[in-house]
């Protein structure tokens, strides 16, 4: 860097722009970062947020030491708390500067359009979207095939259901100014990845958007936290949106994870009676195992990934998790009896109302005893 030019290392100017990165192991890109957004950023009196969630490689340590020597940079680290959106959400709210921008940290993102977006944001806009998909943009270095579908799919469904007309929702490259997102942000989830489309469907009233076309470059160092399981909370968090917020993103993951056990605890017990030829008893007890050690595996994968359970705890939490299944079977069984046979109810209404108790029995009890924060 120029220690000789003036600019807001050396002055005690405020910031007209903070970029907010989320971080999770990402040392080795964070010092790159800040020189290409010195180069890129002449003339703004900008800051960068660093928001760390603990990581093991010492993003968080890097950061700081740059911050020592550079008063435009910052860290934030979090420490028992995971995930992108709500790294996102904090880092903001934690600006004072007018314009906020979020972007990674892995250098897929072109630093070099952060001034078209900002002119586009003092020429009158509230968003400005750095997008794959219009005219000039290109994903085609930086995503695999499947992150591409998933991508694109996510993207209609967002323009169908929500009637959101960006081009790339997906995008997690964005400008925006801070009164706004100040304005929804007891609204947003603090879940998931995607949190541009939580902000355009959290406002109450139209941004006025305008989108840059960037081309989506490919990482240079560390590993990738986005895999195909994004687009699944991605779906879940369209959902929750459809709902007005109602029903959580976790909760609607938790149920799409039930739904897949009930294929699979009845594929566990078609095995069990035609091909090991068991009784109907040992072999419904047996798909039960099986089904919720799936749906353990998946919740921890998808609905829990930021407080994702390894080694011993992995072990302790398959315990706390069949023991919450099973209680929840109970509640299941009676309520739906209670209903049949006191309220003279039909069955199927019995039987849903008792699969509803055991999902919101399961769901609550688990997220405390199982991946309790």
């Amino acid at each position: 860097m120029d220690s000789a030019r003036p600019d807001f290392a050396q002055s005690a100017v405020s910031p007209e722009l903070s970029i907010v990165v989320p971080t999770y192991k990402e040392s080795a890109n964070v010092p790159r970062l800040v020189e290409l957004l010195d180069a890129a950023l002449v003339g703004i009196a900008w800051e960068v947020i660093f928001v760390d969630d603990d990581s093991p490689d010492g993003t968080s340590q890097v950061a700081k030491a740059i911050a020592a020597c550079d008063r435009r940079v910052r860290c934030l680290r979090r420490v028992g708390r995971r995930g992108l959106a709500g790294a996102c959400i904090e880092g903001m709210l934690s600006s004072a500067a007018p314009v906020v921008a979020v972007m990674d940290a892995d250098l897929q993102h072109d630093e070099t359009i952060l001034p078209q977006m900002y002119a586009a944001i003092r020429g009158g806009a509230d968003l400005a979207v750095g997008s794959r998909y219009v005219d000039g943009g290109s994903s085609n270095e930086g995503l695999s095939s499947i992150r591409q579908w998933g991508s694109e799919t996510a993207t209609s469904l967002a323009r169908r259901f929500l009637r959101i007309e960006l081009s790339d929702p997906m995008s997690g490259f964005f400008m925006i100014r801070r009164e706004r997102v100040e304005a929804i942000a007891g609204e947003l989830s603090r879940e998931g990845f995607k949190i541009l489309l939580d902000i355009v469907a959290s406002s109450p009233e139209r941004l006025k958007t305008v989108e840059v076309p960037f081309t989506f470059r490919e990482r240079q160092a560390g590993e990738s936290k986005l895999d195909t399981l994004v687009t699944a909370e991605y779906l879940g968090l369209l959902f929750s949106k459809l709902s007005g917020g109602l029903v959580p993103v976790r909760f609607l993951m938790f149920l799409l994870v039930g739904a897949s056990g009930i294929v699979i605890h009845l594929a566990a017990l078609k095995v069990s009676l035609h091909v090991f030829e068991t009784t109907f008893f040992v072999g419904e007890l047996s798909a039960s195992i099986v089904a919720m050690t799936w749906n353990f595996i998946l919740n921890n994968q998808l609905t829990y990934r930021d407080r994702r359970l390894t080694g011993l705890s992995f072990v302790w939490g398959l315990f706390t998790f069949y023991l919450v299944c099973s209680l929840g079977t109970i509640a299941n069984m009676g309520v739906a009896t209670g209903l049949f046979e006191m309220a003279e109810t039909g069955p199927w209404v019995a039987g849903f109302a008792g699969a509803v108790m055991s999902a919101v029995f399961n769901y609550t009890v688990s997220a405390v005893l199982t991946w309790r924060k």
